[in-house]
């Protein structure tokens, strides 16, 4: 159950218009690593957690909060584009303002579209879509996930701070920043507890046994490029972080295995083979009379 508070986490008002910039933060509200993105992703791996407890409470907790921030950002983005000017003041192109709003860097969509509002879409206007989200069940991939989101949403909310000199703009992304700061923190600190808890350990998912696995490529680095210096890396050499193994260097594959014959599709998808076409007609005949799917 949901309720709704009408009032924000933190202010969202900037000094003044600003459509281009506008655009820009859209990136941050509907773009892969935006807030509708991890908004989603902790609620779907709330609702896919299997036991109760802390980090079932903690997802709904972080799930809610991130939908606030949804709610900061197309705030900032309706009041940004509240009375802005499309940016081009010269006679000829001003007279049509779709063209002006092209020309200084708008999305003509916040106006023809959303009235003046915001969209859930990326900076480009490519729509939000659930494909970014990732829900697995398995708490330790998501939290590694989780973590990665954050670290990417952090490292746009400050490319965006240095796009902007407008103050209310920047004391909005400042506070981004220092929640995606702690969330960073959160979840890798999350990451230790579950192996602290016994409940997941790399690799994931630790509870597939690794002798079923070719255990002889597990720990291996093999190097398919022609460039030497990875092998001076730790992943080269030494322990594994799972301290199930330990790392070897190899140059190139270390396993080979010849190619198998080219496959032959069922005639009626008529692919090209090496069959003569009179045979293919043939067999095609034929399994159409069988009735065969």
């Amino acid at each position: 159950m949901f309720f709704h508070r009408q009032e924000l986490q933190f202010k969202s008002t900037p000094d003044k218009p600003d459509a281009v910039f506008a655009r820009k933060l859209q990136e941050v509200l509907g773009g892969q690593y935006g807030e509708i993105t991890v908004a989603m992703q902790y609620g779907f791996q709330s609702w896919n957690t299997h036991l109760p407890g802390k980090y079932r409470d903690m997802l709904f907790g972080i799930g809610a909060e991130e939908m606030g921030h949804v709610e900061m950002l197309a705030t900032m983005i309706c009041q940004l584009l509240e009375d802005a000017p499309l940016g081009i003041t010269k006679d000829a192109v001003q007279a049509d303002p779709t063209v002006a709003a092209v020309m200084g860097g708008m999305d003509v969509q916040h106006a023809i579209v959303a009235g003046a509002g915001a969209r859930p879409v990326d900076s480009n206007g490519n729509p939000w879509t659930g494909a970014y989200v990732t829900a697995s069940g398995n708490l330790m991939a998501d939290f590694m996930s989780n973590a990665n989101a954050e670290a990417q949403g952090r490292l746009q909310v400050a490319r965006l701070y240095h796009m902007t000199d407008d103050a209310g703009v920047r004391d909005l992304l400042a506070f981004l920043l220092a929640r995606d700061t702690m969330h960073q923190n959160q979840w890798l600190r999350a990451i230790e507890q579950l192996k602290e808890d016994g409940l997941e350990e790399l690799p994931v998912p630790s509870n597939f046994p690794q002798k079923k696995e070719v255990t002889e490529v597990s720990y291996q680095y093999l190097n398919f490029s022609d460039g030497a210096a990875a092998s001076e890396g730790p992943w080269a050499s030494g322990p594994t972080p799972d301290g199930n193994g330990e790392f070897s260097y190899h140059d190139g594959p270390t396993t080979s295995a010849p190619m198998p014959p080219p496959t032959r599709p069922d005639s009626r998808l008529f692919g090209t083979t090496d069959l003569p076409n009179s045979v293919e007609k043939m067999a095609s005949a034929v399994q159409d009379k069988l009735h065969r799917e």
